[in-house]
């Protein structure tokens, strides 16, 4: 499933790379990277990273004017190329750092300091001022548009140039959801995108060897980091497009990844068997890591209230574990109140899953086993703050995958209903390109938290190359979603259902590989 290489940089995009253990050893790779870090001079870094002050203010211009041929933009592009001046010469490896400097406790705005020490304050975007969309259509367009004019330095440096992304997965899930709006726009090379970990769980910097936490010599680490993305190896990720649509009448708080949308279709090759209302409300996003529905989304999503209405709880990733392992029980995951109806906990009575294999145009029903209280489409191998809980299939399951799917074409030739005993079996090894989103469940707070600390897998369902949910309330009024670890309380109905599709992006995020 590789696609051609789009990055323009030193790549080795060509063959899969093979991801670091999300659980490696975090302490190692930190003690690693502070002894490299001091090797590093700070003006050697900076002559490799730093661009022309020229390119840094117009680029500034355009997005504070929000116009790439405005008259701040001319007046210092003019200024640069007056007669007898000096042509300015590109770096190496530009870079450019968005930063969430409300992640990471204390030390965001700290580390908003030192990176403009290092790079100057030009190259360090503050997501709190500027978006990455912004960025993406007036900066990276400013460097565009004085190529176009004949600047060689610019053109370098537009298709030399790779971005860090310093925050969560959220914050990283943002803007590479950004910057995949190029390969829309025809806008080539997309920057290839490297991590500093600000959030808690951070399992996009885990799976590409970013390592899990923000490092304690994080002062001299930094370094390291910067110079890491300018020559670090790149590899693919895949992204997928979830889309929510519901009937008409409620407004859902969703995540800032989904955004309201006009009226979309769902799959036509897939018939919805019941009355669908007459208006309905369409919620656009793209995810990364993964998406669930379920208790998980429950605990998350009251574990955010909180941190929200009481902020001097978060003080960093490990006061909001803690705080999230004490939520995780309050809210009934570990223990179910005996007063409710023991066939509301499962999932199985308002949802409805069916699925698209790789390289298959035919949707199959795939059943929900009645004790699972949380299913979850994934599609890295860090879930959780560095958990597999899909596991690593042993060799002699995976060589089984070629009978099973004989028997499911037996089956569906004997009577169709008997595929949905076997559609689970026949899985393949996960990657996080391989166009596939493993789908698991989890039964209550004790069987997560088994299989969070790896003594046993989570419940294998489905790997699925598209898929459908369908939920109706019956005697619920709403459930609990998350994408990449934003959650929301979503609305449900007992008229008319919610549907939820998830599709690959066409394009694969080109992620910077780490230690």
């Amino acid at each position: 499933m590789d696609s051609p290489t789009t990055d323009g940089g030193t790549s080795s995009v060509g063959s899969r790379l093979t991801l670091p253990s999300p659980r490696g050893s975090v302490i190692e790779s930190l003690k690693g990277c502070a002894l490299s870090g001091l090797s590093i001079p700070k003006e050697e870094l900076r002559k490799k990273i730093m661009f022309p002050e020229y390119l840094r203010l117009a680029m500034i211009e355009a997005i504070k004017e929000k116009d790439i041929e405005g008259n701040g933009v001319r007046r210092i592009y003019e200024a640069a190329h007056v007669d007898g001046a000096e042509e300015a010469e590109p770096v190496d490896c530009p870079l450019v750092v968005f930063i969430n400097s409300k992640s990471g406790g204390r030390h965001g705005n700290e580390l908003k300091e030192r990176l403009q020490t290092l790079m100057g304050e030009e190259q360090v975007f503050d997501l709190q001022s500027v978006k990455p969309h912004e960025f993406v259509q007036y900066g990276l367009g400013c460097l565009e548009k004085l190529s176009s004019l004949g600047d060689s330095c610019a053109k370098a440096t537009r298709e030399s140039l790779r971005v860090v992304v310093a925050g969560g997965d959220g914050t990283v899930g943002w803007v590479l959801g950004c910057l995949g709006e190029l390969d829309k726009q025809g806008r080539h090379p997309v920057p290839p995108s490297g991590i500093i970990p600000l959030g808690t769980g951070n399992d996009l910097s885990r799976s590409f060897g970013w390592g899990g936490s923000f490092p304690f010599n994080w002062k001299s680490a930094i370094k390291r980091t910067l110079d890491r993305v300018t020559d670090g190896p790149t590899c693919r990720l895949d992204s997928w497009s979830l889309l929510i649509s519901m009937p008409a009448g409620e407004e859902v708080e969703t995540p800032y990844s989904l955004k309201l949308t006009e009226e979309v279709p769902l799959d036509q090759e897939l018939a919805v068997e019941t009355v669908l209302p007459e208006k309905t409300s369409c919620y656009q996003g793209v995810f990364y890591n993964y998406f669930s529905i379920g208790m998980d989304a429950q605990v998350a999503y009251g574990f955010h209230n909180l941190r929200n209405e009481k902020p001097y709880l978060a003080q960093g990733p490990i006061a909001n574990k803690l705080i999230y392992g004490g939520y995780s029980c309050k809210q009934g995951w570990f223990f179910t109140p005996c007063t409710s109806d023991p066939g509301l906990r499962g999932l199985k009575n308002i949802l409805r899953l069916h699925i698209k294999k790789v390289n298959s145009s035919e949707w199959e029903q795939v059943l929900i086993p009645s004790s699972v209280r949380s299913i979850v489409a994934l599609n890295l191998p860090s879930y959780g703050s560095g958990r597999n809980p899909w596991g690593n299939l042993k060799p002699e399951y995976l060589e089984k995958k070629y009978l099973f799917c004989m028997i499911i074409e037996l089956m569906t030739l004997i009577d169709p209903r008997l595929l949905l005993g076997y559609i689970q079996r026949g899985f393949v090894e996960a990657h996080a390109d391989d166009g596939l989103l493993e789908i698991f469940g989890l039964k209550q707070g004790w069987h997560a938290s088994l299989v969070m600390v790896e003594l046993i897998s989570a419940k294998h369902i489905a790997q699925a190359a598209s898929i459908r949910f369908e939920l109706r309330g019956g005697e619920w009024a709403e459930a609990y979603m998350q994408v990449d670890g934003e959650p929301w309380k979503q609305p449900i109905s007992k008229d008319y259902s919610t549907f939820v599709e998830i599709k690959r992006v066409p394009f694969q995020s080109i992620m910077v590989q780490g230690e």
